[in-house]
């Protein structure tokens, strides 16, 4: 099983802290994120991983080659400009050839949320994306998902906007996304967008044709993300910090 971790990012609300260490690498129980994050999908099942590095990328590299690439082959996806999610996935595709679906995890995602069970989650309804999302949490922005639990909009609560995959469900049910992917390979030669762009655009133009993205509903797992400072020191001051 292969997963793909997203951590080119420059981190920019977590400075000073990330202008001379890369967000892949904050302390978070004792351990870098993506140390974290390496480990849970190795445990899930994941046996080789790319990354991608644009900011500080060395120093990822470095530190994923000291760890000897944690016993698994892990390749680095360097990009000249972020790509954004998207961008980033597309110009790793060539890693996915084995036909099986597989994890887009973002560096900055701190949770128990049970992987392994959201991957089984996926094969048994055959989606074409599946995404680790909440109802009960508060959000700047939302997924939207029709009675059937299909992706059918996105909605940004501070720009009061929301785009539809076809046309508006005043009904649709409004879920916080937690930053975890399990994606089928099949996505790929779907996906006409180039250059910079996020996934959500492919995932609502791809809903909008039919394709089957759905939600894997995390309520009640622990899920934190320590992209900006006051996150971070919450996550800190909420866990028991290893030793």
């Amino acid at each position: 099983m292969k997963a793909m971790i997203l951590a080119a990012g420059v981190g920019s609300r977590l400075r000073p802290l990330t202008e001379s260490l890369p967000k892949a690498l904050v302390v978070v129980e004792g351990k870098p994120m993506l140390e974290l994050v390496i480990r849970r999908l190795m445990d899930a099942g994941v046996d080789q991983i790319i990354i991608n590095v644009f900011h500080l990328a060395d120093r990822i590299v470095d530190f994923v080659n000291s760890k000897k690439s944690f016993g698994i082959p892990i390749e680095f996806s360097r990009e000249t400009e972020l790509l954004d999610t998207g961008g980033g996935l597309k110009k790793a595709s060539y890693f996915f050839d084995d036909g099986r679906p597989f994890f887009l995890h973002n560096v900055d995602v701190f949770s128990d949320i049970d992987l392994k069970m959201m991957y089984d989650f996926h094969v048994q309804f055959r989606a074409l994306a599946t995404l680790a999302a909440e109802s009960d949490r508060k959000s700047g922005r939302y997924l939207l998902f029709d009675e059937k639990l299909r992706l059918c909009g996105w909605e940004s609560v501070s720009e009061k906007r929301q785009k539809w995959a076809g046309q508006p469900r005043p009904k649709a049910e409004r879920l916080a996304f937690c930053g975890i992917h399990v994606i089928s390979p099949e996505i790929f030669p779907k996906m006409s967008e180039t250059g910079i762009f996020s996934i959500n655009k492919t995932y609502l133009r791809l809903a909008g044709q039919g394709e089957h993205i759905q939600p894997f509903l995390c309520d009640g797992y622990y899920w934190r993300d320590i992209g900006a400072a006051g996150k971070l020191e919450e996550v800190r001051g909420s866990r028991p910090q290893a030793q």
